[in-house]
């Protein structure tokens, strides 16, 4: 019999009551915590941005290359890739390895010496030497030797102790190496060699011509050799020794000379480039820069250098020679040449070498060459080294993909790219190190989009990245020939990138705002491309700024043909024009590889307008996008444009089109009749069109910047900034919304009036038009007036001027207006609030007044949640306070002063202009009067941080690809943040992430069934699973919708609306980027800061998880740097104050990228990707996954010397290099050079102070035992005495009184 309990039935009780929906007061349980968190940079791939230094160590096979951010890079063979940076960040100008030591000498441009170590995983800096009164011009390391020789611009030579990095008191000063009858001084040190038989001699060639072979022994000049008289063209710019201990010398006009040391002229001299002029002397060449000389077993000499082509040939070809005897090889290269090295088989200089290949660093490549093959064929190359081959615009990065992409791509991928002709067949020679592949239980997948157009798919699993496939979206398109052309830089650029893993479709975004659909496909197909013509998002709100035409402005789109944009498509004005799809609608179609093929091409017309977000749902059939002018749906399915609207647009409650209305008529209703369209059951294509409105908008061109018509548009706003204000709350709201609620009277529709009365109606009277219009034309004189003054600096009180002016205009103006009661009051002079911060109704009278574009009506009872943090109780706000609010860097980073997104956009059409930066499709409930009703909707956020929606008709499944898909607004802003919106995801009531819709991938050539089906998260993760949600029947929040934007993170549950947590990311900085990614079964807000930290919050609760210095956003500028100068904003310059703004971060955040599990990638360079991961758990593996550098290997022997080399004194003799630079050579000057501990050697000696402190109080501790036991000991012995004492005693007493009677007692 079970035991009864009162827990039991407890347990019994809840089990069998239905879970409740979640309450905003029910905390939700969070499994991440802090210490799951830990930040660290992993793998770096690609090509070191312009490399400055180059070294090889011959018997560990590894390859060292520096450059010019002071970055270190150590490879070896697959997997084997370190990667080190020095502190000071100046470039590497020397490398050189100890060979099979397991160590690395830099030298950087802050003449620094640094020891390195790769015994271990990673790199670690040991020490430093830092040169103060001189610079590093050179380095030499003899082989097996712990003193280094250091060449520096003076001309001296200093030697320094590798173990201890301190100077030795050995110096080859250039005073005592010159002849004594020498006027003038050497130059710097260019190079520093020791002779390969006899080690105690060194070669110095100075920068002029002169060298000197310096006998370390007699520290004295042995032999002295130059060209002739010191002639700029006898500069020396490298030397080189023959095994055998002949020296050569390369020139800066081209020349080598061959040198005996018995003769202070060359033996020989040669221009290998140069041919004779008509007067018989050679022609001019280019310096040589880099020089080695080896010899084979066979006999043959290799002599290779870089440089000392003919002055004609040397701008335009860049190559290395290699001369073999007789015969002279000229290797072209693509790039500049900046360091080569040969690699060969023994290490030692006086051996035979046996060179095998050269290794070949250049300014954009690393090319390794194969001297045994005939023709000097090209290794290829394993490394991921040309992911620059087109510069980078956009990256995605997606862990824990689908398993099975990796093998799909992998096999177009291999079928596209078979081996290329003329590679050498022999395995790459740098394969130094040990790489073991660690298993991945995930997929990692790194998609590149490229400014040629290309999209490249790299495996990034275990740490390693491969190229699978690579995308052209120049096959998409062909040139139009004729006067068109291309008047972008780069028109095939990829902007953005969308990628559903799962049905395997891919979105790309161009320059002028073309989107291109790829469908994967395993065959190669014959197929036509589908063409879809995306209308111009006309926004006759923001164009148009006479008064006259507020009442009738539209916010439709039209065709490119309806306006002057048009005319300039059609003469070929705009890129786009200039770009025709490949075997379109009626051409036959074109041969598509096997792979991504085009299967939808939504081309833009009239001007550019580029695409800043961009969406695509493979369940839904719909792919969205938006940019500056505003957002544009597409359905995939039928192939047609099912909406394009303007962001203003998106404010008013909108009709959706009709299925039999004809596309090129589907226009978006006016504002007049978007007021009239709640009230009225008729659709807005009924009404009478207004012919005036027509020929309004006809006749209103798409123009360029305009300062005098700019400033009249910008009037409105300057009288809102300029008028004090009761609290911010009251500014902020009144710069973005007007709540406006149409009465119960108004609400009735009125009678439909006469054509002409209703022309008459719509618009303001012609002479208070006119009126108006003057007064604008008066104000807009005003400001070009002073902004004239300012710029020629006439007037240095113009500001001053300029502000009463204004104040005294608009005071005329508010005390003018009572008089007039009749006339309708402009838009902006409407009081929008009360003293209680309520919004007011704007007087009515049987004419309604237009709505100004920026702030669109609404009904009240859809008002804005404004989630942006108030302070209650805020002073009022003065005049100059308000203006430089509202002209401050900070106010420009949030609210409807958002930072622009675009670098394109000046700040005066900032000030009217919403872009869209966000979109995001999901099924939610964003109906508060429908709370159980889950719908399609596409959430759009904007750059003023609105928060809108959309939603979507889908028919049904068996109708979708016949029936139009409808969508319509819902009316106005959901929420409002502060700052552009950067992310938007969906959690469900148990704070888990919402699965999106996705249709499952099938292969065209066979048959399966159409499906939906749900990815575990929004990248694929497994872990994750979607709680169910309350029962049908039951009230309550069933979602929570997370939202950041460049300042605030706001968590919203749905369908109340209710903000339920909340969190200031930033107040004076702003978020670079933000996404919701999962880690560890759980969600967190990952945010990437301007202020260079990595900022991480729970989710739903927003608890700060890490905040913590990652990465200065100023080492990501190279981005940015293209224009070289910053965007002067006009408005700024109108007030007198020029103030550089800084371009956006919009270039930055498309390369910055976070996944699921914590990781993330970022462009590190220009040619280098750095990924990154905030998973401790992960940090903690990572050393498992990284390659081994270090491995103990044999040195080979030395070659024997010669039975008569040694007889005749000839040979390689040893040197005690101790005893020359050792303490017997004198002190240092300790002025030269300063000693600099490296954080190895410090933590070593602070550990080693702590071991010997312990050491010597456990000895203490040890010696006080000691003399305790002592003391002990002695006092046992007095014991022990004094026991044998008291035993004597006894005995004696005892034998006394043994015999006697008791009587004699």
């Amino acid at each position: 019999m079970k035991k009864f309990t009162f827990k039991g039935v407890l347990d019994g009780f809840r089990s069998s009551v239905q879970a409740a929906p979640r309450g905003t007061e029910q905390e939700i349980q969070e499994t991440l915590r802090t210490d799951h968190f830990q930040i660290k940079k992993t793998f770096r791939h690609g090509f070191p941005f312009s490399p400055t230094a180059l070294a090889w160590d011959p018997i560990q096979k590894l390859l060292a290359i520096g450059d010019k951010s002071g970055n270190l890079r150590i490879l070896g063979g697959p997997g084997v890739d370190a990667h080190v940076r020095h502190d000071s960040g100046e470039a590497v100008l020397h490398a050189k390895f100890l060979v099979n030591e397991g160590a690395l000498v830099t030298a950087t441009a802050d003449d620094q010496l640094n020891l390195w170590t790769f015994r271990q995983k990673s790199p670690q800096r040991v020490q430093s030497l830092k040169f103060q009164r001189e610079r590093i011009t050179c380095l030499h390391l003899p082989l097996q030797s712990k003193w280094i020789h250091v060449g520096t611009e003076r001309g001296n030579v200093h030697v320094v102790n590798i173990e201890t990095f301190a100077l030795s008191g050995y110096v080859i000063n250039w005073n005592k190496a010159i002849e004594v009858t020498r006027p003038n001084h050497p130059g710097a040190v260019v190079e520093v060699s020791d002779n390969p038989l006899d080690s105690s001699k060194l070669v110095i060639a100075f920068e002029t011509g002169l060298v000197v072979v310096w006998d370390l022994r007699a520290r004295a000049a042995e032999w002295r050799g130059c060209l002739g008289t010191g002639a700029p063209g006898d500069a020396v710019r490298a030397a080189a020794w023959q095994h055998d201990g002949k020296l050569m010398t390369a020139h800066v006009d081209g020349a080598l000379a061959t040198w005996s040391m018995r003769s202070p002229r060359p033996l020989s001299l040669s221009y290998p480039h140069a041919k004779a002029n008509k007067d018989g002397k050679p022609e001019p060449c280019k310096p040589i820069l880099r020089l080695e000389w080896k010899t084979a077993r066979t006999g043959e000499s290799l002599v290779m250098f870089s440089g000392g082509l003919p002055t004609d040939k040397a701008g335009r070809t860049h190559s290395v020679t290699v001369l073999n005897g007789k015969s002279t090889t000229v290797l072209e290269m693509e790039h500049a040449v900046v360091d080569f090295v040969t690699l060969c088989e023994s290490p030692h200089a006086a051996d035979y070498q046996e060179p095998y290949a050269i290794v070949v660093l250049l300014q954009n490549d690393l090319v390794v060459i194969d001297l045994q093959s005939p023709g000097y064929p090209c290794f290829e190359n394993p490394y991921p080294m040309d992911i620059h081959e087109s510069p980078v615009t956009c990256c995605c990065y997606f862990a824990d993909c689908p398993s099975d992409l990796i093998p799909a791509f992998y096999s177009v991928g291999r079928q596209a790219n078979k081996k290329a002709a003329g590679f050498s067949e022999k395995l790459w020679p740098i394969n130094g190190g040990e790489w073991a592949a660690a298993s991945c239980s995930y997929s990692e997948i790194i998609l590149t989009g490229h400014a040629d157009g290309s999209v490249k798919f790299w495996d990034a699993s275990a740490g390693t990245l491969q190229i699978l496939y690579k995308l052209k979206c120049s096959k998409v398109f062909e040139r139009r020939g004729g006067g068109g052309g291309y008047d972008e830089d780069a028109p095939l650029a990829i902007q953005q990138a969308a990628l559903c893993a799962e049905s395997r479709r891919l979105c790309v975004a161009l320059p002028h705002g073309h989107v291109v659909l790829f469908k994967f496909r395993k065959t190669e197909v014959q197929a036509e491309t589908h063409v879809v013509e995306v209308p111009v998002i006309t926004d006759a709100v923001e164009e148009e700024t006479s008064p006259e035409v507020e009442s009738g402005r539209s916010a439709s789109f039209c065709r490119g043909g309806d306006s002057v944009e048009g005319d300039n498509r059609r003469a070929g004005v705009w890129a786009g024009s200039a770009l025709r799809v490949r075997g379109g609608a009626g051409t036959g179609g074109v041969r598509r590889a096997p792979g991504f093929q085009a299967a939808l091409v939504a081309l833009q017309h009239g001007p550019p307008h580029p695409v800043t977000a961009l969406a695509f749902n493979s369940s839904y059939g719909l792919m969205a996008w938006g940019g500056e002018r505003g957002v544009v749906v597409v359905d995939v399915w039928r192939r047609c444009v099912v909406a394009a609207l303007p962001a203003h647009a998106l404010y008013l409650p909108h009709a959706e089109p009709q299925p039999h209305q004809p596309r090129h008529e589907r226009r978006s209703p006016d504002l007049d009749q978007l007021e009239e369209s709640p009230a009225s059951p008729e659709p807005a294509e009924e009404a009478a069109p207004d012919p005036k409105l027509d020929s309004r908008r006809k006749s209103t061109p798409w123009k360029n910047f305009n300062l005098k018509r700019q400033l009249s548009k910008v009037d409105l706003k300057f009288k809102a900034a300029f008028a004090p204000v009761e609290n911010e709350e009251n500014v902020e709201k009144s710069n973005s919304q007007f709540y406006c609620e149409p009465g119960p009277a108004e609400a009735a529709p009125e009678p439909t009036p006469e054509p002409a009365a209703e022309a008459g109606a719509s618009s303001p009277d012609s002479s208070e038009a006119a009126d108006a219009s003057d007064e604008d034309a008066r104000r807009a004189d005003a400001f070009e007036r002073m902004h004239r003054e300012l710029h020629e600096g006439r007037a240095p009180d113009a500001f001053d001027r300029m502000h009463r002016e204004l104040q005294e205009r608009w005071q005329e103006q508010e005390r003018a207006s009572p008089e007039a009661p009749e006339r309708a009051p402009r838009p902006d002079c409407l009081p929008l609030f009360d003293e209680d911060g309520k919004p007011l109704r704007p007087p009515r009278g049987k004419l309604k007044p237009a709505r100004p574009p920026s702030a669109p009506g609404r009904p009240a009872k859809d008002a804005v949640r404004d989630l942006r943090r108030r302070q209650a109780g805020a002073p009022q706000a003065s005049f100059a306070g308000t203006l430089m609010r509202r002209f401050s860097r900070v106010d420009k980073l949030d609210s409807s002063f958002s930072r622009s997104r675009s670098s394109s956009m000046s700040s005066l059409e900032n000030i009217s202009q919403e872009g869209i930066q966000c979109l995001a499709f999901a099924d939610s409930y964003t109906k508060k009067s429908d709370p159980t009703t889950l719908l399609p909707t596409l959430w759009i956020g904007t750059t003023l941080g609105s928060v809108l929606t959309v939603m979507i008709s889908l028919p049904d499944t068996e109708l979708r690809h016949t029936q139009p898909v409808v969508v319509s607004t819902s009316g106005g802003p959901i929420f409002r943040l502060k700052g552009s919106i950067l992310a938007m995801s969906f959690l469900d009531c148990n704070g888990a992430l919402i699965p999106y819709s996705y249709e499952s991938w099938k292969d065209d050539g066979k048959d399966y069934r159409d499906r939906r089906e749900r990815t575990p998260t929004k990248q694929g993760s497994g872990s994750s699973h979607q709680s169910p949600g309350p029962a049908p029947g039951e009230a309550g929040d069933r979602q929570f919708v997370v939202i950041a934007s460049e300042k605030q993170a706001r968590v919203v549950a749905l369908p109340s609306q209710n903000c339920v947590y909340r969190q200031q990311i930033v107040d004076t900085d702003f978020v670079v980027k933000s996404e919701i990614v999962s880690l560890k079964d759980s969600v967190c807000l990952v945010n990437y800061l301007s202020s260079g930290h990595l900022a991480a919050y729970s989710l739903p609760s927003l608890r700060p998880l890490l905040l913590a210095d990652f990465l200065p956003l100023s080492e990501l500028s190279f981005q940015t740097q293209s224009k070289q100068r910053g965007i002067v904003d006009p408005m700024l310059s109108i007030w007198g104050q020029q103030l550089i703004v800084n371009e956006d971060t919009d270039q930055i955040a498309k390369t910055f990228c976070f996944s699921n599990r914590g990781h993330g990638l970022y462009l590190a360079s220009p040619t280098e990707i750095q990924k990154f991961t905030i998973d401790a758990e992960f940090c903690t593996q990572l050393n498992e996954m990284v390659g081994e550098l270090f491995l103990p290997r044999d040195m080979p022997e030395p070659p024997k010397e010669s039975f008569f080399r040694g007889l005749f004194g000839g040979g390689a003799r040893p040197l005690d290099r101790e005893e020359l630079f050792g303490e017997g050579s004198g002190k240092p000057n300790r002025a030269v050079a300063k000693h600099i501990p490296g954080p190895s050697l410090e933590a070593l000696g602070a550990r080693a102070g702590s071991a010997a402190s312990e050491v010597s109080r456990a000895h203490q501790l040890v010696l006080e035992r000691g003399d305790k036991l002592s003391q002990l000991e002695e006092r046992t012995e007095r014991m022990h005495m004094q026991a044998g004492e008291f035993s004597s005693s006894a005995h004696q007493l005892m034998l006394k009184y043994k015999d006697k009677k008791w009587y004699q007692l």
